[in-house]
């Protein structure tokens, strides 16, 4: 029985690859293709377009893209065709990923929206679109049960999957990160994560300013072991980071490159600053201080403000907690020197770090508890019968 997953982000391919996973412990005759990244690959899934091609945002960022974004869509459409799937899951993704929803209504093939697209933030009127092209949706954030049925569409709250992939219990202590990677510990070690995006315009926008403040951090405090910890998505090859200002920095701050261990680098921090997204949601389940920064280009922003008025906050950290919990800094407000300031305020304030440690720990109380991939699963499984 042939499934179809499209997932066209980083997160989405991690989620999904999770959620296929737990699908076949199911029900273990089903095959599964569609789009995807290298989490999909190894789960198993047959790639039709490798989604690293079309994670974009924006749109002088989607122009730029249309090529590939066109091709990816009539791969799937054209297998759909040729061997039509007994269900179509969708992650996200929402422009791509509704239109393919269309196109399955109109062949007879079920469709399974898992983690929705955030229609909360902009473009609400969505909602009865997605209602009225898909047989069952998912949604991984506490608020949006409620957005959604305010809106007359009942939907399913399975709680995040990152209860299920991000946990501290289960990860190597600090000092075993350290010796593995025959780094050296010592009390006047400070770690700072690194963590610009999966995306390349994201990368290219925003490890610069990162770096720099990496730069101030060091040249303002000489008397402390500072460390910086950059951890290279799967999607991210090394030559993006060194034209992105990586090769420019190897010499001015001690930085560190990591292609796996992501959690347990990202667990042995003391401070991070990232670009605004999932890998906050991760942060906060691992308990760790964060500054959220994001920008995009003049065109998109000033789109941006025209169509997102009614959120206060950008990160999904304070969303959920529903006041500002970590700090955010917005398009010019992205400076060397403010994120050096916020970084100082967390490692150096006991009241603001311990304020910070609070709210983090109420946001993973709202995500919700393990298995979700689980609830996921038995909903796909449920379209299919």
């Amino acid at each position: 029985m042939n499934i179809m997953i499209v997932a066209g982000e980083a997160s989405g391919d991690m989620h999904g690859a999770r959620l296929v996973e737990a699908m076949w412990k199911m029900q273990p005759d089903l095959r599964f293709s569609g789009i995807g990244g290298k989490e999909l690959a190894a789960a198993g899934v047959e790639l039709l377009f490798d989604a690293s091609k079309i994670a974009v945002v924006g749109i002088t960022e989607v122009i730029s893209h249309l090529g590939d974004i066109l091709a990816a869509r009539r791969a799937i459409i054209s297998r759909m065709r040729t061997d039509k799937p007994a269900l179509l899951i969708l992650i996200d993704y929402p422009d791509f990923n509704l239109l393919l929803a269309a196109k399955a209504k109109k062949l007879g093939i079920p469709v399974f929206y898992y983690i929705s697209p955030q229609v909360w933030a902009w473009r609400s009127g969505r909602v009865k679109k997605i209602g009225k092209l898909t047989d069952r949706v998912a949604v991984i954030l506490p608020f949006e049960k409620d957005f959604y049925a305010e809106r007359g569409v009942i939907v399913d709250f399975v709680g995040h999957p990152l209860s299920d992939t991000v946990r501290r219990d289960v990860l190597r202590s600090k000092e075993d990160f350290f010796q593995a990677h025959h780094l050296v510990l010592t009390p006047e070690t400070r770690i700072i994560g690194i963590l610009p995006g999966s995306r390349a315009k994201e990368i290219s926008t925003l490890l610069p300013d990162f770096l720099a403040a990496a730069q101030i951090l060091t040249c303002e405090d000489k008397q402390k072991n500072w460390l910086f910890f950059l951890p290279r998505a799967s999607t991210v090859s090394q030559e993006l980071l060194l034209e992105s200002g990586l090769a420019a920095y190897q010499d001015k701050i001690s930085i560190h490159v990591f292609a796996d261990s992501r959690y347990e680098l990202m667990a042995a921090c003391d401070a991070v600053v990232a670009a605004s997204g999932t890998v906050t949601l991760e942060l906060a389940l691992l308990g760790i201080p964060t500054v959220a920064a994001y920008r995009v280009s003049p065109r998109t922003y000033r789109l941006g403000r025209l169509l997102v008025r009614h959120l206060r906050s950008f990160s999904l950290v304070n969303l959920i907690g529903e006041r500002e919990i970590i700090p955010e800094l917005l398009q010019d407000q992205v400076t060397p020197e403010a994120i050096a300031v916020q970084l100082r305020l967390m490692l150096d304030d006991a009241n603001y770090r311990n304020a910070i440690l609070r709210g983090l720990a109420e946001v993973a109380e709202k995500l919700g508890p393990p298995d979700c991939s689980e609830r996921a699963a038995n909903i796909a499984l449920s379209c299919i019968r």
